[in-house]
C-alpha cells in the first residue's frame, strides 16, 4: 500500500484482534482497503519475534504490509484511552473476551468481570473520543437451546445455558441500552454459529492454547496425532445419528461478514443484529467423517455421556444478513475441512516453536 493510500485508509480499532476469528478478520480488512490497528493481551494468542503476535507476523508476510499492535488489557482503561488519543477510528470490532464455554461455568465471576467490564471501558472510551461505529462479537449462545429451527434473529434470546452466553448477551442488551440512548451511535451485533477452517495459505488458523474446547480443532489434534481419541459427548439426541448438530461455518466467511456490517454502519444503521451461519446443519459424526476424508487419517473416538447445557441442534437462519449486508457464506464444508487440515498438518504444534 503506498503511503498516500495508507494515510486515506479508514482506520479500525481491532480488539482481541490476534485471535482466531480477529486474525482471519485483519486479512480481509487489509485487502478489503481498512487499516486495522491491533489490541490484544495474548490470552489466546501466541507470541511471535518482537513481542508481536505471531499469527499478525505471518500476516504481515503474507500481505506484505505492516500491522500496528499495541499489547494491551480492555480493563486497563488508561492504555487504552492512549490508543484513542493517537489515532481517528472511523470504527471498532470488539472481539476480545474470554470464550471457553465449560471454563465459564467454572469460573463466572471472572467471566462476568472480564468480558463486561472490558466492553463497558471500550463503549465508554469510545464515548470520549467520539467514536460511534461499533461491530460487536455476539454468539448463538445468546439463543439458549433453540425453541425454534432454523434460528432467526427474532428467536428469543437470553435464556441462556452458561455464563459466557450470558456474558454475549448482557454486551448486546447494553449496546443496545446504549444506542437508545445516544442516536448518534450505530452498532451491528453479530451473533455466530461454529466457526472452523483456516486460510487457504494455511499460515494462520485456530491454535487452542491447552485442550481444545471446540470439536474441530480437537478431531483435528486427532488426526495429526497430537492426540489420541475425540470423546463424542452424547449419542441419543434426536437427530439423524443420535449426535449433535451445529452449523459450521467458514472463518474467512465469518470474516467478510465483518467486512459488510462495516458497510452497513455507514448507513447510519442504528442497532442490527445479524446470524452469521451457513443454514446446514451437521452432526458430530458427519463432522469426523468430513475430516477423515480431508486428512486420509483414522480418526478414534469414543461415545461420552452428554454434557451439560448442549442442545441436540442449533443452526442459523442466516437470511436477513444476506438481504440486508448482502452476504452469504460461500464454503462448503469440504472446502472447510480442507483449509483445516492444511492448517494443522502445516502446523502440527500450532503457532508455538518447537520446543517453546
Amino acid at each position: 500500500m503506498s503511503s498516500h493510500s495508507q494515510r486515506m485508509a479508514e482506520k479500525v480499532l481491532v480488539t482481541g484482534g490476534a485471535g482466531y476469528i480477529g486474525s482471519h478478520c485483519i486479512v480481509e480488512l487489509i485487502e478489503a482497503g481498512y487499516q486495522p490497528i491491533v489490541v490484544d493481551n495474548f490470552s489466546n494468542a501466541v507470541r511471535g519475534g518482537g513481542g508481536v503476535p505471531e499469527c499478525l507476523r505471518r500476516i504481515e508476510k503474507l500481505l506484505n504490509t505492516s500491522i500496528e499492535f499495541h499489547e494491551l488489557d480492555l480493563l486497563d482503561r488508561a492504555s487504552l484511552e492512549e490508543v484513542f488519543k493517537k489515532h481517528s477510528f472511523s470504527a471498532v470490532i470488539h472481539f476480545a473476551g474470554l470464550k471457553a464455554v465449560g471454563e465459564s461455568v467454572q469460573q463466572p465471576l471472572r467471566y462476568y468481570k472480564v468480558n463486561l467490564t472490558a466492553s463497558m471501558n471500550l463503549i465508554e472510551v469510545m464515548q470520549a473520543h467520539g467514536v460511534h461505529n461499533l461491530v460487536f462479537s455476539s454468539s448463538a449462545t445468546v439463543y439458549g437451546d433453540p425453541v425454534l429451527l432454523p434460528i432467526t434473529e427474532q428467536h428469543p434470546v437470553g435464556n441462556c445455558t452458561n455464563p459466557y452466553g450470558r456474558t454475549k448477551y448482557f454486551i448486546e442488551e447494553m449496546i443496545k441500552d446504549h444506542c437508545k440512548a445516544d442516536k448518534r451511535w450505530n452498532s451491528i451485533l453479530l451473533r455466530y454459529f461454529n466457526p472452523i477452517g483456516a486460510h487457504s495459505s494455511g499460515l494462520i488458523g485456530e491454535d487452542p492454547q491447552g485442550i481444545p474446547n471446540n470439536l474441530l480443532p480437537y478431531i483435528a489434534q486427532v488426526a495429526v496425532g497430537r492426540r489420541k481419541c475425540l470423546s463424542v459427548f452424547g449419542n441419543d439426541y434426536d437427530t439423524l445419528d443420535g449426535t449433535g448438530v451445529r452449523d459450521y461455518i467458514h472463518v474467512v466467511d465469518l470474516a467478510k461478514g465483518h467486512i459488510a456490517a462495516l458497510k452497513k454502519l455507514k448507513d447510519n444503521c442504528g442497532c442490527k443484529v445479524y446470524n452469521l451461519g451457513t443454514g446446514v446443519g451437521y452432526s458430530v459424526l458427519q463432522m469426523v467423517n468430513a475430516m477423515k476424508k480431508a486428512s486420509g487419517k483414522e480418526i478414534s473416538y469414543k461415545i461420552a455421556p452428554r454434557r451439560d447445557g448442549d442442545a441436540a441442534c442449533c443452526y442459523a437462519d442466516p437470511a436477513l444478513a444476506e438481504k440486508e449486508l448482502g452476504w452469504k457464506s460461500e464454503f462448503e464444508l469440504e472446502r472447510m475441512c480442507e483449509d483445516l487440515w492444511r492448517w494443522q498438518s502445516m502446523n502440527p504444534i500450532g503457532y508455538s516453536k518447537e520446543g517453546d
